[in-house]
């Protein structure tokens, strides 16, 4: 089973994404900012991580230097999952090492594809 750490500071956001995944047959992993966020990942080392960019005690650009600099989580994927369209910061997100960048609010079925396609590379 397919372990996923998603990182949300929006509850609601958190808890339909959690929601969504789980009736997939994914198993979740939640942090509600982006230290927790950094904790979880190091301590579950899950198979895919979906993060916000704009959260409290670290902002997601701050959570993936973190995990590529540590070689235990450097080749977990990772996807940004952000209202932000800014195509600078889409950039920024792939040129640190990021897979897959999805913009919320989004549809399941673009979830789940670039889950499948980040996890089978």
């Amino acid at each position: 089973m397919t372990r996923v750490l998603i990182i949300e500071d929006n509850l609601e956001i958190l808890e339909n994404t959690v929601e969504i995944l789980e009736l997939e047959g994914y198993a979740t992993i939640t942090a509600s900012n982006g230290l927790e966020g950094i904790q979880q990942a190091q301590q579950h080392l899950p198979d895919i991580i979906l993060c916000d960019i704009m959260m409290p005690e670290a902002d997601g650009y701050e959570v993936l230097r973190t995990l590529k600099s540590d070689p235990e989580t450097a080749n977990i994927p990772f996807i940004y999952l952000t209202a932000s369209v800014e195509r600078k910061e889409v950039q920024a997100g792939f040129d640190m090492g990021a897979k897959g960048y999805i913009r919320k609010p989004f549809d399941s079925e673009e979830l789940f594809k670039t889950i499948e396609d980040c996890v089978k590379h």
